[in-house]
């Protein structure tokens, strides 16, 4: 009965049924982090007409023109796939009239991949991802309204359920503000697996878990058990409870609702781009 009253009844926001399963051009977004709405207007009048990219000795390339593109440290901007490649070349060749840099999501992810701005190693960067579980946002749990328990009970415990058995490890939830007791064993479980990751997926998923605030709905999303719709609703359900119980701000939080799923969606795809061995299979004329 429960389940059925707290649905999120907007089409638009609502928890579907999870799946089973040369010259250079130094230019382009820096950090991955959340900009600022300051940030968010930065433009630059689009300085080319077309985008290419060609294979060189490290990888492949993105060509504005005939000018080479540069990471913000200067180094070449080089990626390790075509498909990968093609994917950043596809947001260059989207920009209108303006470069819009906070749309540019995949670029940013490389830019960091390549240019370490906090030089971090790959164990640095696995602990900073399994820290996230002591604060993940579906472990932590309100005590009333009833309504709200019910719902992130409802929403939130089978994801916890799924992880759990799928990597052979306990989480758990509390209503504590110090959260759940996360034991050493599954850190140990979440270090072994995030290891069999390169440092350019790494990145792409600390991209996601910043976004989520949870690294269990993020190993849900790269794992094909969440979609990114689902991903982006479970890591708001109390936000979109409350616009469901008191209605929405006109046009601001549709807008902060499909950014992040904008920004989720492109590190998805930034981690399942950099995990496999992408080749691009061209037709024959």
């Amino acid at each position: 009965m429960w389940r059925s009253c707290l649905r999120l009844r907007d089409p638009g926001r609502r928890l579907l049924n999870r799946p089973a399963g040369g010259p250079t051009a130094s230019v382009g977004p820096g950090p991955t982090h959340p900009a600022p709405l300051s940030r968010c207007y930065f433009k630059l009048k689009r300085f080319y007409q077309n985008v290419s990219i060609t294979q060189g000795e490290g990888g492949f390339e993105i060509n504005l023109d005939h000018r080479k593109l540069k990471t913000p440290q200067a180094k070449l901007f080089t990626v390790p796939s075509e498909a990968l490649a093609i994917a950043v070349a596809t947001e260059w060749d989207s920009q209108q009239d303006t470069i819009k840099y906070y749309t540019m999501h995949l670029t940013t992810l490389c830019n960091t991949s390549l240019d370490n701005p906090t030089q971090r190693n790959k164990d640095q960067l696995i602990q900073a991802a399994v820290k996230f579980l002591d604060t993940d946002t579906i472990c932590y749990r309100v005590e009333e309204p009833e309504t709200l328990v019910e719902l992130q009970k409802n929403e939130w415990d089978p994801i916890i359920a799924w992880a759990e058995k799928r990597y052979s490890m306990e989480i758990g939830s509390s209503t504590s503000i110090m959260g759940p007791s996360i034991p050493a064993k599954t850190r140990e479980v979440l270090v072994n697996h995030l290891a069999s990751y390169n440092m350019w997926a790494l990145q792409g998923i600390e991209f996601i878990v910043t976004q989520l605030k949870s690294m269990v709905l993020t190993l849900g999303l790269i794992d094909l058990h969440l979609t990114v719709e689902q991903a982006v609703l479970l890591s708001r359900l109390e936000e979109e409870y409350q616009i469901q119980k008191w209605g929405n701000i006109e046009w601001a939080h549709d807008y902060e609702l499909q950014e992040l799923r904008a920004r989720t969606a492109a590190g998805a795809l930034f981690v399942h781009l950099c995990s496999e061995s992408a080749t691009v299979k061209h037709k024959l004329l």
